[in-house]
C-alpha cells in the first residue's frame, strides 16, 4: 500500500499530539508532591528548608518525562514542516 506526503503528515501530527498527552502525567504527580511538601512543612516548620529542597529534586526528576514528550512532538512537527516544503 502506497502512502504520500499528507497521509504521512497527518500520522506525524497525530503523534505529536498524542506524545503531549504525556504531559498530563507530570502535573498530576507535581501538583501531587507539592502538597504533600506543603503539608510537610504545615506540620515542621523547622524543617522548611530541607523539605524544599527535596521537592525541588523530585519535581524536577517528574518533569523529565514531560520534556521527553515535548522534544518527541516537536521532532515530528519539523518532520511534518520539513515534508511539506
Amino acid at each position: 500500500m502506497e502512502h504520500n506526503v499528507f497521509t504521512v503528515g497527518a500520522f506525524a501530527l497525530l503523534g505529536a499530539g498524542i506524545a503531549m498527552v504525556a504531559g498530563i502525567g507530570p502535573a498530576i504527580g507535581q501538583g501531587y508532591a507539592a502538597g504533600k511538601a506543603a503539608e510537610a512543612v504545615g506540620r515542621q516548620p523547622e524543617a522548611q528548608n530541607t523539605i524544599l529542597v527535596t521537592t525541588l529534586v523530585t519535581q524536577a526528576v517528574a518533569e523529565t518525562t514531560g520534556i521527553y514528550a515535548l522534544v518527541i512532538a516537536i521532532m515530528l512537527l519539523n518532520f511534518v514542516s520539513g515534508l511539506l516544503k
